[in-house]
């Protein structure tokens, strides 16, 4: 057996951006931002917070509505799976990207509060 899920709850770091394909198949893709909380360690020592950026597609239905309610900032609560492509571009290097496919969306909140 095995699995491959992901959910993530963070914030939007850019407006969707948001393509429809042929036969009107639309695909949204979101860069979305998880943050680790800082602390002080028992020595004193300062850790800091820690932000991971993640790339989420979603297809369809799911892009429609980000489409029509994500906006920088938003909360959102996020379940999929990782897909990792690899490509060589016309110089002859690769490079590799790994992607969340959404299954499942959920909006939280509303904008982030940028004095937060």
């Amino acid at each position: 057996m095995s699995v491959n899920k992901v959910i993530l709850v963070g914030h939007v770091g850019a407006d969707p951006e948001v393509r429809y394909l042929e036969k009107g198949v639309c695909v949204a893709r979101i860069r979305m931002a998880t943050t680790e909380r800082g602390y002080t360690a028992s020595n004193g020592t300062e850790v800091p917070d820690r932000t991971e950026w993640h790339n989420v597609v979603l297809w369809r239905g799911l892009a429609e509505i980000a489409e029509k309610y994500i906006r920088k900032g938003s909360q959102i609560y996020i379940e999929g799976k990782l897909r990792t492509s690899q490509w060589n571009d016309q110089a002859g290097t690769t490079h590799q990207r790994t992607e969340i496919v959404a299954d499942s969306m959920e909006l939280l909140g509303g904008r982030r509060d940028n004095n937060a």
